[in-house]
């Protein structure tokens, strides 16, 4: 997909974004996954690294949470252990009681959701685009969207970083999120990097915007700091 190319370009990203899609049920186009993953998040990496795949509900038993924000009805052993998670955080304080109930949630039913680089996307239109950058390319990304009319409406979030997905699908905008311990473990990103998302539909818009919010970025950039060398002239 050139859009997906361009967006990778422009940014100078490290990893490919990643398209994600909940269909009915399971595409032709695309095996299943071999190796069932310990969490939702990871079959992120997956697809950041190159693969293309479809995942069913039993693929995601193992993230009892990510499966939760998917809208996977959990079979009774998995609800307890989600019950179980987020016990032992708001134990620890991790999450605070009240906020369990406002994490997103997919509301539809699910049937599989598909996950694959954003270039090798076939339909062109995924549900979300998943962006993994330094906070510099997520800034300027953020900048494109807001351009565009399809920013975030909500604060920059973390935890849990799958939340973002359903997020995005409800607003069909996009959502800047810090990426939770949990993703940061599974998903090998890096300290420095964050998530920006964004509903599938957006993709060209922003990619239009994207390229003129760079060069002005780069524009401003000189006039910064011509203005404190002149500054630092004026001292001497």
């Amino acid at each position: 997909m050139r859009t997906a190319i361009q967006l990778t370009k422009l940014l100078e990203l490290r990893s490919q974004p990643v398209a994600v899609s909940f269909l009915d049920s399971a595409p032709q186009n695309l095996p299943r996954i071999e190796d069932v993953a310990p969490s939702g998040c990871t079959y992120w990496k997956f697809a950041a690294d190159g693969q293309s795949f479809y995942t069913e509900a039993s693929d995601h038993y193992g993230c009892t949470i990510g499966a939760h924000t998917h809208g996977i009805d959990l079979p009774q052993q998995q609800g307890q252990e989600l019950n179980d998670v987020i016990g032992t955080m708001t134990g620890m304080e991790y999450l605070d009681p009240s906020e369990v109930e406002g994490i997103p949630r997919r509301e539809k039913p699910f049937g599989v959701v598909t996950y694959s680089p954003l270039a090798e996307e076939l339909s062109g239109k995924p549900d979300v685009v998943l962006v993994c950058g330094t906070a510099k390319q997520m800034m300027l990304i953020a900048e494109a969207a807001q351009s565009a009319g399809v920013s975030s409406q909500t604060t920059m979030v973390g935890r849990p970083t799958c939340a973002a997905i359903p997020e995005v699908m409800k607003s069909g905008l996009s959502a800047t999120n810090l990426g939770c311990i949990g993703n940061r473990v599974y998903t090998e990103m890096e300290d420095g990097e964050l998530y920006f998302a964004f509903a599938g539909a957006q993709l060209d818009t922003i990619v239009k915007k994207l390229a003129g919010i760079i060069k002005a970025n780069s524009q401003l950039q000189t006039y910064h700091r011509e203005k404190i060398s002149a500054s630092l002239r004026s001292r001497l």
